[in-house]
């Protein structure tokens, strides 16, 4: 039996979920004596009932907010006939909404017991719930805000060339930092459109000033912070006068904050784009310790490891943090209400997921990544994944599930991190490290090692293009179960040929079509989950191999290929230069033929009387 709740208690309680207060941009409150007639005696003239909690915006074609309240023995739970007092209660907060659209377009109108939860839209119910969320949850049923990858990458593309260009900032990750606290500032409530006159020196002490009043509490305490203020203030530039470059960042940074509080937010990594366009600088083949897993891999990967809501999660070498973002935004999903669920959100950026990165300038990052969507750098810490005091932190955290893309050269101790996970996460925890196709062939005496303690499952070969020309390696996915030994149980593996992605001139790989949100992904996810269902499917002895095998080419002769030694071994003999030949054939065949097209063929016609 549920306890019971005065009014005044559930009223509350409404007040505490809603936070129905004055701002800026509105009125709120919660209570009994305010009547409609005196928070606007224009539209709402002579009207003296009083609603129990109000948010009425200073623009009238925003989104407002009517609350009534109830002791918990009025029941909600409104099917078929209702009694009297259910009766009376749907109509009290349906005149409320009336009154409130003499003003607004657009009302909410909520109805809460302390148990039960009703919402109008309008006049139309089109919720019972168990749950009362903020109202921001509420505001944004009438604003569904669509998350725009393309303008975001746009912004970001426009954030690179002004910064690198005009302000003439060299270092590719003071760049990253420099937008990224930028962007946790505006996130603060800065309102960066009012520095746009000021020049480089001034903004860079206006955001870190912002951040420090924002975190001013943690400072103190946190480590973390600091490391940013300390990473932060090593930024610099060539030129910090042009006021013109300074406005132009501000209005992408803005642009790109408008996205991020979107309700379609499923773990989108903001911080990745800025990589994956930054980079764009750097040589075709990075440093390995600093390549960034495409999005629609890390979302598979937490997929096949069956994670949700209720698991702990670490990358031990979390870069930005793109595992953790998504994870938080598939794990905040899952819950009701999703982000506006403070409680559950809280419980999950405060102690579901942990990281570890042992580059001061990538932790910063990380950070500031978490800090943008709504925090969870609790448990970031910056170390070495090696060291036995990392092996000890990971072992106190009960880590369920693993999503990792560790370093993959020897020199920054890939079987060691993997090695140090896998011992020390629980019993039982699914693991997914993306790793070089051959990693566990060309270390297999440490991968046998592993297999003494844990198991092998699942190696899901990754197309070669996955990282657009910026790693030579190609990858696979390598999923374990830690904590149970292989013995002879064999590794399922399959081969994912295609994502569907296309490279876009620029801009990387992207799923223009649509193709593997709505076609590969669940294709590909029902392979895995279930062990088959693709020809590319094999059952490896862990004993023979450690890594997908391809299947062989039968080894053919074409007519064109014995044409082709032939025509280059007359060339050779005849000491004719071979591109020589190859540009007059295609100047002749170009421009001293006739030309006809006809349908979808091409017709090429010689004179044989003539050279």
């Amino acid at each position: 039996m549920l306890d019971y709740k005065s009014e005044d208690v559930v009223r509350d309680e409404a007040r505490n979920f809603l936070h129905l207060q004055d701002d800026m941009n509105a009125k709120g409150g919660v209570g009994q004596l305010t009547s409609f007639n005196s928070l606007d005696s224009f539209y709402f003239k002579g009207i003296s009932k009083s609603p129990d909690g109000w948010y009425f915006p200073n623009d009238i074609n925003a989104p407002a907010i009517v609350l009534e309240t109830k002791s918990s023995d009025i029941d909600l739970n409104i099917e078929g006939k209702r009694t009297n007092k259910q009766a009376q209660t749907l109509s009290q907060i349906e005149n409320y909404i009336e009154i409130a659209n003499k003003k607004y377009n657009k009302v909410i109108g909520i109805l809460y017991n302390g148990h039960e939860t009703i919402v109008y839209k309008n006049k139309e119910r089109i919720a019972q719930t168990n749950t009362l969320f903020n109202k921001q949850y509420y505001l944004n049923l009438f604003n569904k805000i669509e998350i725009d990858i393309d303008k975001i990458q746009t912004c970001t593309i426009r954030i690179n060339e002004i910064l690198h260009h005009k302000f003439v900032m060299q270092n590719l990750t003071q760049r990253m930092i420099f937008t990224a606290c930028a962007l946790v500032a505006e996130r603060k409530g800065a309102n960066l459109a009012t520095f746009k006159n000021l020049n480089f020196s001034l903004l860079k002490q206006q955001i870190i000033h912002i951040l420090e009043q924002s975190y001013s509490d943690e400072i103190i305490k946190n480590q973390k912070l600091k490391i940013i203020k300390e990473q932060y203030e090593k930024i610099t530039c060539d030129k910090e006068s042009d006021t013109q470059a300074i406005s132009e960042f501000i209005d992408n940074v803005t642009q790109i904050s408008k996205y991020i509080p979107s309700q379609k937010w499923r773990g989108e990594d903001i911080m990745a784009i800025f990589f994956n366009e930054f980079n764009r600088y750097l040589p075709k083949k990075p440093d390995y310790g600093q390549v960034f897993t495409p999005d629609h891999i890390v979302h598979l990967m937490y997929k096949i490891t069956g994670a949700t809501y209720k698991d702990r999660i670490l990358d031990a070498a979390c870069g930005s943090g793109a595992f953790l973002v998504r994870a938080m935004g598939e794990m905040i999903a899952e819950l009701e209400g999703g982000i506006n669920n403070e409680s559950e959100v809280l419980k999950i950026q405060n102690s579901k997921l942990f990281g570890i990165e042992i580059s001061k300038d990538l932790f910063t990052l990380a950070c500031a990544n978490m800090l943008i969507h709504k925090d969870g750098k609790t448990n970031l810490i910056q170390a070495d994944s090696r060291d036995k005091e990392v092996c000890e932190w990971i072992k106190s955290k009960n880590i369920t599930k693993v999503l990792m893309n560790p370093p993959y050269e020897n020199k920054y101790g890939v079987y060691d991190i993997v090695e140090n996970v896998l011992n020390n996460v629980s019993e039982g925890a699914m693991c997914a490290f993306l790793l070089p196709d051959n990693k566990l062939e060309v270390g297999r005496k440490r991968a046998e090692k592993w297999l003494k303690k844990h198991s092998l499952l699942k190696i899901i070969k990754l197309p070669d293009e996955i990282f657009a020309g910026k790693a030579s390696a190609n990858v696979s996915i390598f999923l374990f179960k830690a904590h149970e030994p292989q013995n002879d149980k064999e590794i399922f593996a399959c081969w994912i040929k295609e994502d569907g992605l296309e490279t876009v001139k620029n801009k990387g790989r992207h799923d223009i079509k649509g193709k593997w949100k709505n076609e590969l992904r669940d294709y590909w996810l029902n392979v895995i989950y279930k062990t088959s269902g693709d020809e590319s499917c094999q059952w490896l002895k862990p004993k023979e191999y450690l890594s997908y095998q391809m299947p062989e080419t039968p080894f053919e002769i074409t007519e064109k290929d014995f044409k082709k030694v032939v025509l280059d071994y007359m060339l050779f003999e005849k000491g004719i230069d071979k591109k020589d030949f190859e540009k007059t054939l295609l100047e002749c065949v170009l421009y001293k033929s006739d030309i006809d097209i006809e349908n979808e063929q091409i017709k090429l016609y010689f004179d044989k009387d003539k050279e």
